[in-house]
């Protein structure tokens, strides 16, 4: 295949699929699936970054990862997602080598940031509700900082590989420069296993442990050696499971189509119709996170409910906005922890 005049690897496609031909309705659909995802993905995140910026309450720890994880969802929808929708409405790779490598590595940048990011929630709302007596020690500000910035570096480090196994090429089939799956078997074993299943192994045992603790606090197992979970502790811990849930249903189907594909690279029976729906499900994920926090917390709610009014009347970027007289007088100081007994709150 050629781009640009330059040659890109495509000799592990098969001939079907370097010559499409589609109904029109079929990129129509595509490419308006693709915008309504980029809008609300941008709008979305947007607003969880500023309702951190600007309300006190949602200004911790916790909600380090939080942000952390809006930025990995926002950097497809900047970039690589565009690029996605050029190729869909001219039906094939026009922008050149350098940015269809560019776009692919952004789009693995931010998955594997986001399950990262994932992960990072998943060890910290652990900490917080299993282990409430080192959480302030474990997760300072200076500490959540410094983790956030560990995430990125091991991101980078993941990603970068791929630069030199070349692995990151245009498919057709999904317009896009993407991981290519079949171009090894091995680096994609590996990938898929470091990438995915062992970061979802990692959240599953955590929230595992949580959803025990918090069945046995309701049933009264132990009360005297268990910490008392406020309604506030436990939406917010469903919060985030919502969000790993999501995450692993909609990056699922691509991971074990990779997989099959590893095994059996020749000839992989994959429907085409299957991949297709598989990738832009995936790429449905980065706008639902933010959905999610306005749904089920009610600071983000409130939040998102001031940024747009606050929008209006170009007061956006002042913190202190959020938090009018009224709530200031009704609202007190959320109780820190002084026993084995109590928990903090306020925090997604």
């Amino acid at each position: 295949m050629k781009i640009n005049g330059t040659h890109l690897n495509s000799s592990l496609l098969a001939p079907h699929e370097l010559n499409l031909s589609r109904p029109p309705w079929v990129a129509t659909t595509l490419g308006s699936f693709l915008i309504f995802t980029i809008v609300v993905d941008i709008l979305g995140n947007l607003l969880v970054i500023f309702s951190v910026y600007r309300n006190k309450k949602l200004r911790n720890a916790g909600n380090i990862f939080v942000v952390s994880l809006a930025v990995a969802d926002l950097v497809v929808a900047i970039y690589p997602y565009p690029l996605v929708l050029t190729s869909i409405f001219h039906n094939g790779w026009s922008l050149g080598y350098v940015h269809c490598q560019i776009s692919g590595f952004l789009m693995g940048l931010s998955v594997i940031g986001s399950i990262f990011n994932i992960t990072g929630i998943a060890i910290n709302r652990y900490c917080y509700i299993c282990h409430s007596l080192k959480y302030d020690k474990l997760y300072s500000d200076k500490n959540s900082l410094c983790y956030v910035f560990l995430i990125w570096v091991l991101t980078v480090i993941a990603i970068v590989p791929n630069l030199f196994v070349g692995s990151l090429q245009y498919d057709p089939r999904v317009y896009s420069c993407t991981f290519v799956q079949s171009a090894s078997s091995a680096y994609t074993i590996a990938v898929v296993f470091f990438h995915f299943i062992l970061p979802i192994m990692i959240v599953t045992y955590c929230y595992l442990r949580i959803w025990i603790l918090v069945i046995q606090v309701r049933r009264r197992v132990k009360p005297d050696i268990r910490p008392k979970l406020t309604p506030h502790d436990v939406r917010n811990f469903v919060t985030m499971f919502v969000v790993f849930v999501l995450f692993a249903v909609c990056w699922a189907p691509l991971n074990f189509i990779g997989l099959a594909v590893a095994v059996n690279p020749v000839t992989p029976l994959i429907p085409e119709w299957l991949f297709v729906s598989s990738y832009f499900m995936a790429y449905f994920n980065s706008c639902l996170n933010a959905i999610v926090y306005g749904l089920l917390n009610q600071n983000f709610r409130r939040e998102y409910k001031r940024i747009i009014v606050s929008v209006c009347t170009a007061r956006i970027f002042f913190p202190e906005s959020s938090n009018d007289a009224v709530e200031r007088i009704k609202s007190k100081p959320s109780p820190l922890m002084t026993n084995n007994n109590q928990v903090k709150v306020d925090s997604v």
